[in-house]
């Protein structure tokens, strides 16, 4: 069956949980997307707070800045500043193209920042671009919890 890449789309809205999950079957690769319809629900999975669960370890978040409970800001904030989280690439996936949204998220640690085109097709295909980048290209760390502070580097 072979590798099976995680992701944990952290979104709210249906219709954009439905595009994300089609796209990324169709990509070709086995791939499972996780949702998190709130940011604290989001951080309760990763950190592996929900009862009967173990922490979900994705490769990839999809994070939408505009959720309930938690914005997508905080949720980001708090994952970076956690060493076990800090190592999982975050895309924010956003309706604002606004200089202070983009920057923000920038200092905070995203490593890629996309504003949802208001055309269907266009959306699609930027989501289609970046799962193939992120999913067949990008080299990702299967060390999440490596300490940076030590003095090997």
């Amino acid at each position: 069956m072979g590798y099976r890449f995680r992701v944990l789309l952290v979104e709210d809205n249906p219709g954009d949980v439905l595009l994300v999950k089609s796209v990324m079957s169709s990509i070709g690769m086995n791939t499972t997307v996780e949702v998190a319809r709130n940011g604290e629900y989001a951080l309760q999975l990763l950190r592996g707070e929900l009862p009967d669960t173990e922490a979900l370890v994705p490769d990839l978040v999809l994070l939408d800045l505009n959720v309930p409970v938690k914005s997508g800001r905080q949720v980001l904030a708090e994952m970076k500043a956690d060493p076990q989280l800090t190592s999982i690439p975050v895309i924010v996936l956003s309706s604002s193209a606004r200089e202070y949204d983009v920057s923000s998220c920038y200092a905070l640690g995203a490593n890629c920042y996309v504003a949802k085109p208001l055309d269907l097709d266009v959306y699609e295909e930027s989501l289609r671009a970046l799962g193939a980048f992120w999913i067949d290209t990008a080299q990702l760390s299967s060390f999440p919890d490596i300490d940076t502070r030590s003095d090997v580097f």
